[in-house]
């Protein structure tokens, strides 16, 4: 039995059809940024308040600096940037939600050492949310789950639905500092978005060889480990490593500037 699925109307489909930025990928979003903003604004509240921001005002104004350097050459004047150090030594992980609300947690610290490997992480997790990788794939979820309606459709006649949507996407609200996984290809773009933010933002791209290392040793292999799901939802280890060794030539050439 041939399998029908939803249709979308054909000047809906083009108008949702988007580049993302540097690497010119085309993909389908149906989302509206001022939409995702909005729930990602709300996500993020949520979020905050059920975890504990760190009192470490040295480490936090570390996030924060480079927090803004990433910021300023991101430009995104309509994001409303935040940036919060989430006191959790035991996850290894980071997230920016839409909008420019972005989370650190401290068990992150000992891996990235210094500024330059705080920029590897925030660099790959802006990219995610300028490559619009999380509406992406919550277009995919509503035509899936929504018939292909418009957000705006589905927000006024099934909000329930959409916000389940919206949690089916991101992982927000389901488990708190632990996002859902992007696909591998996403993870890929956004390692590549990353070096190209933290070189604009002179931050020396190279470093994001030395880093993913550590976090290849800290992870350990071991199904224990708190980085083991984080490692098995991206490019494997050395696979992601090649990637970047074939991307930072032309990067490094046409975008650092040592600050």
């Amino acid at each position: 039995m041939k399998k029908h699925w939803p249709l979308v109307p054909l000047a809906a489909a083009l108008t949702a059809c988007q580049s993302v930025p540097y690497t010119g990928r085309n993909h389908l979003v149906l989302v509206s940024q001022r939409e995702e903003s909005a729930m990602g604004v709300q996500a993020y509240q949520e979020t905050l308040q059920k975890a504990r921001l760190s009192r470490d005002r040295s480490s936090t104004e570390m996030i924060r600096r480079v927090g803004r350097r990433l910021a300023k050459v991101a430009d995104r004047p309509d994001f409303q940037w935040e940036f919060n150090l989430v006191d959790d030594d035991k996850t290894v992980n980071a997230f920016c939600l839409p909008g420019g609300k972005v989370a650190v947690y401290s068990g992150l610290l000992p891996v990235a050492r210094d500024e330059e490997g705080i920029a590897v992480v925030m660099g790959h997790e802006i990219a995610h949310a300028l490559a619009r990788h999380g509406a992406e794939r919550m277009s995919q979820g509503m035509l899936a789950n929504l018939g292909g309606q418009a957000l705006s459709v589905a927000l006024a006649k099934q909000p329930a639905a959409t916000q389940q949507v919206y949690s089916q996407a991101y992982g927000v609200g389901v488990t708190l500092g632990v996002l859902l996984p992007y696909s591998r290809g996403q993870e890929s773009e956004a390692d590549h978005i990353g070096l190209i933010l933290m070189a604009k933002a002179g931050y020396n791209p190279s470093r994001a060889l030395e880093f993913w290392k550590r976090m290849e040793q800290a992870s350990g292999g071991g199904s224990e480990s708190p980085l083991a799901a984080f490692t098995r939802t991206h490019p494997t280890d050395a696979r992601r490593q090649e990637q970047i060794r074939q991307w930072l030539p032309e990067i490094t050439r046409q975008y650092y500037a040592p600050r």
